[in-house]
């Protein structure tokens, strides 16, 4: 379990003051000036040997993503884009950063941004966070006025400015291409790669956008030091993680914990156990509705990070931990979040506009079991011509889950099915 002490996000629960002053108590913009003053280089590389990756779902790392920026400018400035629109089911996370500890959110977004070479930053948050969107705005005012950001931010020299957008809601635009069409006023649409953000990308100039949670983290790391963030989790999957927990647990959470930690430790100590006890968990989605579920046989011993979930066939994701009783119907659960991504696919691919629909429907039915035993491979079929066959994960994320189902609970679709046709068959004979 992670020790308080190595807590990086200390008013996660909103029980201190979220405004400047509480945040100075809590460490946020202490040394700021000295981590600019390592310079761009420097931050860069000690992010990279932090194996910081992105908090946002892909996992890609840090350090690395912000290597892709142009060193020198061509004229042109250059951003950082803070995607804060987490509309991914079952997770909310950023939302509380934002909400009870805005300052940490603002402070990492000037180093980042320095260490890129960005002039600007802008917050782009989810048009339903409205409560959040005020306390972000009102550290941003608190931040200006202090000369924390702004011209010679933090007396460093720097010249900085921070932006909060409030998008409208749409589940597309956490995408980070159509994140960054809908910062400019445009339908939420991704784009085509290449050309990457980091070459062209809001208004056409070098961008990267990362997630709240992956920005927020960074002037801790420097100010605690790398060997300090790599002591926790494993290689490769350093450092702590906030887990929103949700479903039938006793005491649903979002808790700050080490990267790592088994899945059955996390539920047990920060939840209250499964309601009913361990042994009537069902299933459980690990990172967020986009990941394929796990059964219990996974869940007995499953850790949580990056590569112990991608070893067993799903993804730790935004880390929203979604558990499932034996109370449950899987089957209805995994047709519910089919319909979710019918309802948000941008409708710009093909696979995506067509397929998504089709899933939804085939599902529908096999909630009651009105379908065909081979029906069911169909519709895995179905889910790997869409997977990978669209221009954003939209797809993927759309398939994932109906693949989790086919994979894990297939008996439970088949019975379902012959059920209904021995239903049917007695209904017929009376």
């Amino acid at each position: 379990m992670l020790k308080d002490q190595d807590r990086i996000f200390t008013n996660l629960y909103g029980q201190d003051d979220w405004r400047l002053a509480g945040a100075q108590r809590r460490g946020v913009w202490d040394k700021t000036k000295d981590q600019i003053a390592l310079g761009r280089d420097a931050i860069i590389d000690l992010v990279k040997e932090s194996e910081l990756r992105g908090r946002g779902g892909a996992g890609f790392p840090a350090g690395i993503k912000w290597s892709f920026m142009p060193k020198e400018s061509d004229g042109r400035p250059s951003y950082l884009v803070v995607n804060a629109d987490e509309s991914e089911p079952g997770t909310c996370k950023d939302r509380e950063i934002m909400r009870f500890d805005p300052h940490r959110l603002l402070e990492g977004c000037l180093v980042a941004g320095f260490a890129m070479g960005a002039g600007a930053c802008y917050i782009y948050i989810r048009g339903e966070f409205y409560l959040e969107a005020v306390h972000l705005q009102a550290a941003i005012d608190e931040a200006y006025e202090a000369g924390l950001i702004g011209k010679n931010a933090c007396g460093s020299g720097y010249d900085y400015d921070i932006f909060l957008h409030r998008g409208a809601g749409a589940y597309i635009c956490g995408e980070e291409t159509a994140l960054l069409e809908s910062l400019e006023g445009k339908k939420g649409q991704p784009r085509l790669k290449p050309p990457f953000p980091a070459a062209v990308g809001l208004y056409g100039c070098p961008t990267t956008v990362n997630n709240v949670e992956t920005i927020a983290v960074v002037p801790e790391i420097l100010r605690r030091g790398v060997s300090w963030w790599t002591s926790l989790g494993r290689p490769k999957n350093t450092g702590t993680k906030i887990f929103s927990i949700s479903g039938h647990v006793n005491q649903p959470c979002n808790v700050e914990e080490e990267m790592g930690i088994p899945l059955k430790q996390l539920i047990e100590e920060h939840c209250g156990g499964v309601r009913g006890g361990w042994d009537n968990l069902l299933a459980v989605i690990p990172g967020g509705s986009s990941v394929h579920c796990i059964n219990k046989p996974a869940c007995d011993t499953i850790l949580m990070d990056f590569d112990s979930l991608r070893e067993a066939g799903t993804g730790l994701g935004t880390a929203a931990v979604i558990v499932m009783d034996k109370s449950t119907d899987i089957v209805a659960a995994i047709a519910r979040l089919s319909h979710f991504y019918m309802h948000e696919s941008c409708g710009q691919c093909t696979p995506c506009r067509e397929g998504t629909g089709w899933m939804y429907r085939v599902l529908t039915r096999m909630v009651k079991g009105e379908a065909e035993l081979s029906e069911i491979d169909t519709l895995l079929d179905v889910t790997h011509q869409v997977e990978g066959h669209t221009i954003c994960a939209l797809g993927d994320a759309a398939a994932w889950p109906v693949q989790g189902l086919i994979r894990n609970f297939r008996p439970e679709l088949e019975q379902r099915i012959r059920d209904y046709k021995e239903a049917r068959r007695a209904a017929a004979a009376e």
